[in-house]
This record gives C-alpha cells, sequence and structure tokens, in this order.
C-alpha cells in the first residue's frame, strides 16, 4: 500500500460517526520505532464560517473547508485512495491556521 505523505489529501474512512471524507495530511512519516499513525485534518462542505476552517480550492475537492479543530490520527489502514496534493500554499495556510487553535508558535 502507498503510503500517505505530507501535503496529500486522501479519501479517508472515519468511521460509522464521520463516515468517508477527504484528508489533509499534516503529519511527517512515522519511523519503525513508532506507532503507525498518520495526523490528519478533515475536509468538510459544512462549512460554518469559524475561523478554524480554511478554505482551500482544489480541482480534485468539493466546495468546502479543511476544519483544523478536527485534528486527528489514524492507523494507515483507513487510508482509501489518494486524491491530490496542495500547494505549499495552501498547505501553509492549513498549518498556520491549526497552530493558532492551537496556540503554538511557529
Amino acid at each position: 500500500m502507498e503510503v500517505p505523505e505530507r501535503g496529500e489529501v486522501w479519501q479517508v474512512d472515519f468511521g460509522v460517526t464521520q463516515k468517508v471524507r477527504p484528508a489533509l495530511v499534516m503529519s511527517i512519516p512515522y519511523g519503525g520505532q513508532d506507532r503507525a499513525l498518520i495526523g490528519v485534518v478533515p475536509h468538510t462542505t459544512a462549512v460554518r464560517g469559524s475561523q478554524f476552517e480554511v478554505v482551500v480550492p482544489c480541482r480534485f475537492l468539493s466546495d468546502g473547508a479543511f476544519l483544523v479543530q478536527g485534528v486527528q490520527a489514524l492507523p494507515p489502514k483507513y487510508f482509501l485512495r489518494r486524491l491530490g496534493v496542495l500547494t505549499d500554499d495552501q498547505l501553509q495556510s492549513v498549518q498556520e491556521t491549526l497552530f493558532r487553535w492551537l496556540g503554538a508558535s511557529q
């Protein structure tokens, strides 16, 4: 199986409560001693105008936003297929919003 990489958008199975939806890979690759988890920010089409939603226009995504408050870590088996890759500027925009939500400095 292809290993999801930072900046890629994948179709991810979040289970019964959140269903299958696109998600942006934010984490770096895990190593041999690490837990096999991949950190993602889910994409939603139910945009509410929150300061923690990042609208990123992409031809491979429906209109919507990445919801940084929904960040979570999942094992690779839940990653169904790669949809595309964000540009560096788009990834930076999501990262800055995530850091702001976490109260972390860059």
